[in-house]
């Protein structure tokens, strides 16, 4: 219980730290944010696993992204810009691994 309350904490300065550094860079778009915030969700929802597995279907609903190229594209994004770091499975049963990055 002690583990996850820590973990609970360490999840929301990643958020705080995250919202502070997108408050001034242009390149960050509605899409980004909501696609972060899904996968902040996600990991909570999965024990705060690191990485955290992660399928684009059951992202997107979350992130009220419905084309799969705006979520790719976003994805790609938030890792180039080094908010997360995505690595990417290409197989349907394994998902895409999400780390987030302090």
């Amino acid at each position: 219980m002690m583990q996850e309350r820590l973990e609970a904490i360490e999840l929301s300065r990643k958020v705080a730290s995250f919202m502070d550094l997108i408050k001034e860079d242009a390149r960050i778009s509605p899409a980004h944010i909501s696609l972060y915030s899904a996968l902040i969700h996600c990991c909570r929802k999965k024990q705060y696993q690191h990485p955290v597995t992660v399928f684009s279907h059951e992202i997107m609903p979350l992130c009220k992204i419905s084309g799969t190229a705006t979520y790719h594209r976003s994805i790609r994004e938030l890792h180039q810009y080094g908010f997360i770091r995505y690595v990417p499975s290409y197989n349907h049963f394994l998902g895409s691994l999400v780390y987030f990055i302090d």
